[in-house]
């Protein structure tokens, strides 16, 4: 997020924010629009100077060199409309390119519960089409409301000069043209708006069955997928018929007051000759001055299209860059030093809850000492995924507080305590790169080499070695390419290399088969070697060697010891043991 700016100003204030760098392109884009207008001012005067005074005086040459310069001037004018052109469009790209980088980065420092309630599809669309149509009104706006607004007061006071009664007639039609622009101007909007919220819930879809594609084969649920997406874009369908429904309203409005004025004017002009008040010479050039004065009324009526496109991305972009991340650091915040971290792990009467209201965890109380392995176990959905997420900080305790070597997780910058905590998920999450890059990501400033030894800790570098192109080997996307036991051991190797004093493992092993599964707990055990170590598992052979077991059921911690404690006591572990043991 680009700290210079203050997001909660008005639209017009944040709009100019993003022009302010690029005010020199920005000027020379509003010169060369004034120089346009200029000249369609200019040549209607000429064409009456040239009528009235050079034709009947017989001052040929000076009516052909008055020609000549007119001729110039209007290669000149499309040189301007080149440069205005190319500058515009490259101005309206770096801005495009400035939000683009401001809201990427503000999507990164929004906290878990945002994505929890965000389709990923929705906000792709804010990132590239809303922008896009962000870089016209960029370009256009203030480039066609400059040269409109010069040609129209121009047009007006050259008319004054010319017939003030002429004039009259257009001014008294002017006001119902504006008024009808206005009101529709806000109708277009609206239904803009709407078409951006269907566009983003059809690119959710497209995302949705594309992501899941090898599920639904599976499933042979083609079908399904094509009806869900054919719902999404039947909504999007009728919100676009209606917004074309209200931009046709406004085209056809806007013609018809244009076109009634012009009528007006030869109507009342015609009348006026009639009576010997006005003359041809007069009348045709308040008829080009009319042209003039239309034509940039037209252009508005043209803008106003852009403008309702890009005001409606342009206000979904402020919507998101006006939302405040839930979970932020501090202003006292201090920093965690990785290398300096024991690892202590505290919940002191701990309770979560999510913003509905829905109650997940009540009264925690744990102390995990230093290098201590620690098993969460239980029934799905008892929280002890949850209970893990508050330790990064990924979400903030109802009640109570977290705290790590003493030190209360919300007092501590969220980044310094990232950098002293890795977690390996069931569900591994792989780049589109090489796997070279994906084991890098624990410590982008990594050498080859320690890539390679981490690579040899979590024993995954045989595999590698056996692949076409080694470590430079494409994983495709989210490593499409790869076995489950592969990705988990890249993804161990992506943490060896952090080599965090804190490890959470969320059923790292439960997806694969008992070999894999063998393997890869040689590659935990060397991981976790001196390190706190907290483990969830349904699967309770691989808590057996921990040093101590929770067990967490509705909400609570119900039982907590070693295993031979839990065993002794037999309660729900010591029925969880018998029940596996069966199975």
């Amino acid at each position: 997020m680009n700290e210079r700016i203050d997001y909660s100003r008005s639209r017009l204030s944040v709009f100019a924010s993003y022009i302010r760098p690029h005010r020199r392109a920005f000027a020379v884009d509003m010169g060369l629009s004034a120089a346009v207008a200029l000249v369609d001012l200019i040549f209607p005067m000429v064409s009456r100077w040239s009528m009235r005074e050079l034709l009947p005086s017989g001052l040929y040459k000076v009516f052909f060199a008055v020609m000549g310069i007119v001729f110039a001037a209007y290669i000149l004018r499309a040189v301007c409309m080149y440069l205005v052109t190319v500058i515009g469009h490259r101005m309206g790209t770096l801005v495009e390119a400035d939000m683009r980088r401001d809201v990427f980065v503000h999507m990164q420092k929004l906290s878990y519960s945002f994505f929890d309630q965000h389709r990923t599809g929705v906000l792709l669309a804010r990132v590239t089409n809303d922008l896009f149509e962000i870089v016209e009104l960029a370009h256009h706006g203030p480039e066609n409301i400059l040269t409109c607004s010069l040609t129209i007061i121009g047009a007006l006071v050259i008319l004054l000069t010319v017939n003030w009664q002429l004039t009259l007639v257009l001014m008294v039609m002017l006001p119902a043209g504006i008024l009808f622009g206005m009101r529709q101007r806000v109708r277009m909007q609206q239904a803009n708006r709407e078409v951006k919220k269907k566009t983003g819930e059809i690119n959710a879809a497209i995302e949705s069955g594309i992501s899941g594609i090898r599920t639904s084969k599976a499933f042979a649920n083609e079908e399904a997928e094509n009806e869900k997406f054919d719902i999404a874009n039947e909504a999007f369908k009728t919100s676009k018929v209606a917004y074309y429904r209200s931009m046709g309203l406004f085209f056809a409005g806007t013609e018809a007051i244009v076109g009634l004025m012009q009528a007006a004017v030869i109507t009342a002009g015609g009348f006026m000759i009639m009576r010997g008040s006005l003359n041809y010479i007069d009348l045709i050039t308040f008829t080009l001055y009319v042209s003039t004065f239309t034509a940039p009324i037209r252009k508005l009526m043209q803008f106003m299209e852009i403008y309702t496109q890009g005001m409606a991305g342009f206000d979904r972009f402020l919507e998101l860059m006006r939302t405040k991340p839930e979970i932020e650091d501090a202003p006292d915040a201090r920093e965690l030093v990785s290398e300096e971290v024991r690892g202590e792990i505290t919940f002191d009467h701990v309770s979560f809850a999510y913003q509905d209201g829905t109650k997940v965890l009540e009264n925690i109380n744990i102390r995990i000492r230093p290098g201590e392995t620690f098993a969460l176990v239980g029934s799905s959905g008892g929280g002890k995924t949850t209970l893990c997420h508050l330790i990064p900080r990924f979400y903030d305790v109802s009640e109570g507080a977290v705290l790590v070597d003493g030190f209360d997780v919300r007092s501590v910058t969220q980044e310094s305590l990232r950098q002293s905590i890795g977690i390996i998920q069931q569900d591994v999450f792989l780049f589109a790169g090489t796997i070279m890059d994906n084991i890098r990501y624990g410590r982008p400033d990594a050498t080859d080499r320690e890539i390679i030894r981490a690579a040899r800790f979590a024993r995954i570098h045989e595999d590698i070695m056996q692949m076409p192109d080694g470590y430079r080997t494409y994983v495709g996307e989210r490593g499409v390419v790869l076995s489950g036991g592969q990705k988990q051991r890249i993804s161990i190797a992506r943490v060896f290399l952090k080599n965090p004093p804190v490890l959470i493992l969320d059923e790292a092993t439960s997806a694969l088969d008992s070999v894999t599964e063998a393997r890869i707990q040689e590659s935990f055990d060397e991981l976790s070697r001196g390190k706190t170590c907290i483990v969830i598992a349904h699967r309770l052979s691989t808590v057996q060697k921990a040093d101590r077991i929770a067990v967490i059921e509705d909400r609570h911690i119900v039982e907590q010891g070693t295993r031979a404690e839990l065993l002794a006591a037999d309660g729900i572990y010591a029925e969880l043991e018998k029940t596996q043991s069966l199975a």
